[in-house]
Parts: structure tokens; sequence; C-alpha cells
């Protein structure tokens, strides 16, 4: 029983702690992660245009700069999370069909512990930010399907099949 996966954020007497990675060797890790927002046709086709101007600054210039701050922040946000000097943080918006965009988050450290809820932060506050932008024209949006796609650089990589 002893080689069955553990939940890590847990002590020996069952109570919240930290993964002390101090022993561990630095590594580059890399972690992409996405997010799915259905905005509808209409505000896509609004978008085909050009990216929409706010008051804030064009939509998806604004949620690209978001997520990266998301993605720097990640250890204020969750719990147990270990703050991270990212060495490079990337979101891509792009338009997926008729009515939806997908975001796309890389988050990129030289570290003793992964990036993966940074690019899942980074790409989750770039869904939100789109929300919040173009909700005025609609409220029906959708934020789906935010995962993890892939990481490497750790005790073992993951790349999402499918």
């Amino acid at each position: 029983m002893s080689d069955s996966p553990k939940l890590t954020h847990l002590n020996a007497a069952g109570q919240p702690a930290m993964v002390d990675v101090g022993a561990k060797v630095p590594t580059r890790r890399v972690a992409r992660a996405r997010s799915r927002v259905i905005l509808g046709a209409e505000i896509v086709a609004l978008v085909r245009e050009g990216d929409l101007p706010t008051r804030k600054g064009p939509v998806f210039q604004t949620a690209i700069l978001a997520g990266i701050m998301g993605a720097k922040r990640t250890s204020e946000l969750i719990p147990l999370c270990h703050p991270l000097g990212l060495d490079d943080c990337q979101v891509r918006i792009d338009l997926d069909g008729p009515d939806a965009v997908v975001i796309e988050c890389t988050a990129t450290v030289t570290g003793k512990t992964g990036v993966e809820m940074e690019a899942l932060t980074g790409a989750s506050v770039a869904a939100l930010t789109i929300y919040d932008m173009c909700k005025a024209l609609s409220h029906n949006i959708v934020i789906q399907e935010t995962r993890l796609l892939e990481k490497t650089g750790g005790k073992q990589d993951f790349h999402h099949v499918g």
C-alpha cells in the first residue's frame, strides 16, 4: 500500500502542511494549461473584426497581461503553493470555432517544484478577465475545460492525450 498515490499537502497527522522541497535539486520545469471560453457567435464575430476595445484596453491584450500577473501571484491565491520566481510566462489566445476562444498559458521555472498551478492560474485568470470585459455584451459566456496539457522537468512528466 505504500506505493499508492498520497496527497502531498498533509502531514503525518493528516493536517495541512507545505511540501518540504529543501532537499530537491533545481531543474527546469515547464507546464502548459488551457482554458476554453464560449463567448457566443456574436461576440466572436466582433473579435474577428479586431480585438475588442474597452475602457480597460483591448480585451485579449488585457487578458494576456492579467493571465501573466495571475500566474506570478499563484502562491498568494492557492494555499500552500510555494512562491516561485518564474523564468517565463506566455499566454496565447486563439479563436476556436465560431463561438469560442482557447487560452493557453505556459509557465517556466528553474526550481525545486513544478509550475502547473501557475500555468492553470494564468489560463484561469485570463479566462475570467475575458468574461469580465465581455459580460456587458452577454452573461451567457461559459468558461470551461480548464486543464493541464503538459508538464515536464519534475518527478514525472505529463502529457494530456486527446
